[in-house]
């Protein structure tokens, strides 16, 4: 029995043990703001804050944010108030939202996503901080890296677009932010959205900017990185080959 426990303790360890602990800060509005945070590395590590699509929560990176641990980074995925319900996990700060009696379209949620970066620069990175969006928030990730290079070290859009128009604000309304980028910058989606994003990258000055689209149809958003797409791995590859040039 203890030579087979030995020959047992002896194998390579074939797993990643991954660590999230969901943690709440306050919004601008005072609004609690629900987010699981992925930390693992040393505060001197980059630090990802990850932003959902339309409709989802932070269960959008229940499988992005280990793999995003495993290269290296620390991560912190955040609820916002535009969002709903994804891979079992209910979206907190929507719920908190409601009942504070707040509006919850897509730009309601530009708050919730200052404070994370805030929030992030504050208490988990004494490095780069990297922000990472997902359809919607994509674009308003975009806004925010232009509008806060102090703070904001690289920027990643899936899917992003001037989505807020009917919601009261200029066809340019991201346009106009990202002609002040000058941090790295990449750009992906699916194959067929490529006009929707096009002249926002064209307008980003930044020497390092760059983007992908598969060769497949591919797909919305963040999920793209999702596992169950057999195009997954073309993704992973484009986002590890930027974040491996900043």
């Amino acid at each position: 029995m203890v030579k087979y426990l030995l020959a047992f303790l002896l194998l390579p360890l074939t797993f990643t043990i991954h660590y999230a602990e969901t943690i709440y800060f306050k919004s601008g509005d005072g609004v609690q703001v629900a987010s699981e945070l992925y930390m693992i590395h040393p505060k001197t590590a980059p630090f990802i804050v990850l932003f959902h699509q339309a409709n989802w929560s932070r269960g959008e990176y229940n499988e992005i944010a280990p793999k995003l641990n495993e290269l290296g980074y620390n991560c912190m995925a955040v609820d916002l108030r535009s969002g709903g319900r994804v891979n079992d996990v209910q979206n907190i700060t929507k719920q908190n939202a409601l009942k504070a009696m707040k509006d919850t379209q897509y730009i309601h949620s530009l708050p919730d996503m200052k404070a994370a970066v805030i929030y992030a620069k504050e208490n988990f990175s004494q490095g780069k901080v990297i922000l990472w969006g997902s359809s919607y928030s994509s674009a308003l990730a975009l806004k925010l890296a232009g509008d806060m290079p102090g703070l904001v070290s690289a920027v990643l859009a899936f899917s992003p677009g001037e989505y807020f128009t009917s919601q009261g604000k200029p066809r340019n309304f991201i346009t106009s932010s990202a002609v002040k980028i000058s941090q790295p910058a990449f750009v992906t989606s699916a194959r067929d959205e490529k006009n929707n994003w096009w002249g926002i990258y064209v307008a980003i000055p930044s020497g390092k900017k760059r983007y992908f689209l598969p060769k497949t149809a591919g797909n919305h958003g963040a999920r793209a990185l999702w596992q169950k797409f057999p195009d997954s791995k073309e993704y992973w590859r484009a986002v590890e080959d930027f974040l491996n040039s900043i």
